[in-house]
C-alpha cells in the first residue's frame, strides 16, 4: 500500500501548505465504521418507528420509515461532521478531517451537501458506491463526489511517528532559556512550535516565513525575558522548546534515593566505670 500523497492547499491569506490527504483505503476503513454505527442507529430508530406506528395507518408508516432513514443515511454524518468540525466517529478513529478546499473548518452547508451526495449519488445511493470510488481514484487530491460538489477535501491528520528530529539546544541561548519563566507557554502552542520545526522542509518558503513568524511572535509574547536581539526565530523555537523539554523530564525523573544513614558509632565505656555485664548493654544499678 502506497503511502497517502501531499496536498497543496491554499489557505484563505494565499499561503500554500502541503498537508497530507486521506488515502482511499483509510477513507474506506472510516466508511465501515460508520457504517456499522448507522447500521446500529437504523436497527433503533426502526424499532422506535415500529412501536409508534404500530396500528397507524399505511402513509403514516411510510412517513415513518422514510424519517428514520433520512435520520440514519442524513442526520449521522452531517450532524457529526458539523458539530466535531469535520469528522465523524469512523474518521476520529483513522485520524481524518474534513476541511474546505481553502483549508479552514467546515460548516453546515459544506456538510450537509456531503450527506445528501452521499446518500442520493454514492454509498446507498443511485450508483452503489461507484461514483465515490471513482471520482477518487481519479481525482488528484482523491475527492468524491460530494467533495467536489461541496467543495472540500479529506486530510490525515494523524500520522504514525517515524522518529522525527529530536529539538536541540542552540548553545548560544542556553543561558538566556535558563532563566526564561515558561509558565504562560500553553501546551498547544509548543506543539504547534514543535511540528512546525519538524515539517518546516516540507513548507513552501512563503508558507515557512509566514507561519514561522507568527510562531515565533506568539512564544516571545508568552516567555520572559525576551530573546537576544538578531536571534533567529527558529533559534528562539528551539530553545524554548528544548529548555521545556528539559524541565519536563526534570520533573518528571525520580528523586534521587537519600543516602544510607551511617550506623552510630560504637562508643567504649568510661574508663573510670568497669565494663557491664547486664542485658542490654547498660551499666547494671548500684
Amino acid at each position: 500500500m502506497q503511502p497517502a500523497a501531499s496536498s497543496q492547499v491554499v489557505t484563505g491569506e494565499a499561503v500554500a501548505l502541503d498537508l497530507r490527504r486521506a488515502a482511499l483505503p483509510s477513507r474506506v476503513v472510516a466508511g465501515l465504521v460508520d457504517g456499522l454505527l448507522q447500521l446500529v442507529l437504523g436497527l433503533v430508530v426502526f424499532g422506535l418507528a415500529g412501536a409508534v406506528g404500530a396500528g397507524a395507518s399505511e402513509a403514516a408508516a411510510s412517513a415513518l420509515v422514510i424519517l428514520a432513514l433520512v435520520t440514519t443515511l442524513i442526520v449521522y454524518p452531517v450532524t457529526f461532521e458539523t458539530l466535531l468540525r469535520g469528522r465523524t466517529p469512523g474518521k476520529a478513529v483513522m485520524g481524518l478531517r474534513v476541511v474546505r478546499d481553502d483549508g479552514g473548518p467546515v460548516g453546515f452547508r459544506h456538510a450537509l451537501v456531503r450527506g445528501l451526495a452521499g446518500a442520493f449519488l454514492e454509498r446507498p445511493g443511485i450508483t452503489l458506491f461507484t461514483a465515490a470510488v471513482v471520482t477518487s481514484l481519479l481525482n488528484p487530491q482523491d475527492k468524491r463526489l460530494g467533495d467536489l460538489l461541496a467543495g472540500t477535501v479529506v486530510l490525515q491528520e494523524r500520522v504514525a511517528v517515524r522518529g522525527g528530529p529530536v529539538v536541540t539546544m542552540p548553545p548560544p541561548l542556553a543561558a538566556w532559556a535558563a532563566g526564561l519563566d515558561l509558565s504562560a507557554l500553553p501546551p498547544d502552542l509548543a506543539l504547534s512550535a514543535r511540528q512546525f520545526l519538524a515539517r518546516s522542509a516540507q513548507l513552501t518558503p512563503a508558507a515557512r516565513e509566514q507561519l514561522g513568524s507568527q510562531l515565533v511572535a506568539a512564544v516571545t509574547e508568552r516567555v520572559r525575558p525576551a530573546p537576544p536581539p538578531g536571534t533567529p526565530g527558529w533559534a528562539v523555537l528551539s530553545a524554548v522548546l528544548a529548555e521545556r523539554r528539559r524541565r519536563e523530564e526534570l520533573r518528571l525523573s525520580p528523586a534521587p534515593a537519600p543516602p544510607p544513614a551511617s550506623a552510630s558509632p560504637v562508643l567504649p565505656p568510661p574508663a573510670s566505670e568497669p565494663p557491664s555485664t547486664a542485658p542490654g548493654g547498660f551499666v547494671a544499678p548500684g
